[in-house]
């Protein structure tokens, strides 16, 4: 049975940093590309950054320099460290698995979902 599960969203100042998780079962993240993706409202769907099989990285305009994906294989989990927040970053943020590789900052076909973690940003 395949699961995405996020977390570590959560309320924080514009300027500050949160680290959010993407835990996954019933498969291995470096067997998959795994991409983050965030949803404000009014807004559609984006992708935020992708992690490819072969560890390349991307990221999204908006988000370069700021946020970092990373993966810890022993705990088969990716992370999405966001650091200096503004308040456009406030959105729901989900995690993604593929067996296709990165077309930028996201997936070339998404395959599982996880159900998102809500990101609020106060100024």
């Amino acid at each position: 049975e395949v699961q995405l599960v996020e977390s570590g969203g959560g309320l924080v100042q514009a300027g500050g940093s949160l680290r959010l998780s993407c835990a996954a079962s019933g498969f291995t993240f470096d067997d998959y590309t795994i991409g983050w993706f965030r949803q404000a409202p009014g807004k559609e769907r984006e992708g935020v950054s992708c992690f490819s099989r072969d560890g390349r990285t991307y990221y999204a305009d908006s988000v370069k320099g700021r946020f970092t994906i990373s993966g810890d294989a022993a705990k088969n989990t990716v992370y999405l460290q966001m650091n200096n927040l503004k308040p456009e970053d406030a959105a729901v943020y989900y995690c993604a698995s593929s067996s296709y590789g990165c077309r930028g900052p996201k997936p070339a076909l998404i395959e599982y979902w996880g159900k998102g973690t809500l990101v609020t940003i106060s100024s």
